[in-house]
């Protein structure tokens, strides 16, 4: 795993049981939601609720489902009023950890977060101790056998991509946060399939983990994304392979 192929790449590998997929839609729905909230929902003057019913499309989320988030985020429809936190630690081998939640209760998605940590030889930080590593980024992940590679760097550069790299089997292109949408769409109409695409917190170095700490990690973050609080995690860790 290199530093830059991210959790959501990650998980893209491992595949999703139906119990994942549920945990997905909750996720979504919560997403939804609160994008719905801040920002009103009509989803083509909100990027926020744009982005999160695109991925709730992606993962095949009924079209009901998105329309009943989007309604209780309005209050049109009654709905679980959620509070956004962000929580930050270190894993093992001194790895940073960044958490986003969305959650109704913050005393208990702290001490789940907590627990978390303490039982895969981390420790939950304060605020700001590991946030300063990460920078805010638009990021497509696209497999190498689906497209040349001069054919998706002028797509994507000429979209607005700050910089397209190679990972392995795949291609990665960083974008603005705000060109996000432009370059994903300048991607999805020459019919190229992503394996993730996504605004996100890419690290800007990286921990090299090795043998029992590698697996640590792995637990940790598996156990934090399947966290009902937890909307997304990331992380600086440099995982080998064996360890995905």
């Amino acid at each position: 795993m290199s530093g830059h192929s991210k959790w959501s790449t990650i998980k893209h590998k491992k595949g999703a049981t139906d119990a994942k997929r549920g945990k997905i839609f909750t996720k979504l729905i919560k997403e939804i939601t609160i994008a719905a909230r801040m920002g009103g929902g009509e989803i083509d003057a909100n990027p926020r609720l744009r982005t999160a019913v695109q991925a709730a499309k992606s993962e095949n989320m009924p079209k009901d489902n998105i329309e009943r988030a989007i309604k209780k985020g309005t209050g049109d429809l009654e709905g679980v009023n959620y509070e956004e936190a962000t929580f930050e630690g270190y894993g093992p081998g001194g790895a940073a950890v960044l958490i986003e939640s969305l959650s109704d209760n913050r005393n208990r998605t702290v001490a789940d977060i907590r627990h978390i940590f303490s039982k895969c030889a981390g420790n939950l930080g304060e605020n700001g101790c590991v946030s300063y590593l990460f920078d805010q980024k638009g990021y497509i992940v696209v497999e190498k056998s689906a497209v040349d590679e001069d054919t998706l760097m002028e797509i994507t550069l000429d979209a607005g991509a700050e910089d397209m790299r190679e990972d392995g089997d795949n291609f990665e292109i960083i974008t603005d946060p705000a060109d996000f949408e432009a370059v994903k769409t300048a991607v999805d109409e020459a019919e190229i399939p992503c394996i993730a695409s996504e605004v996100t917190m890419l690290p800007q170095t990286n921990t090299d983990l090795q043998g029992k700490q590698a697996e640590q990690m792995m637990r940790l973050m598996e156990m934090l994304d399947d966290c009902d609080d937890v909307q997304k995690v990331y992380t600086n860790a440099d995982i080998p392979d064996e360890f995905v």
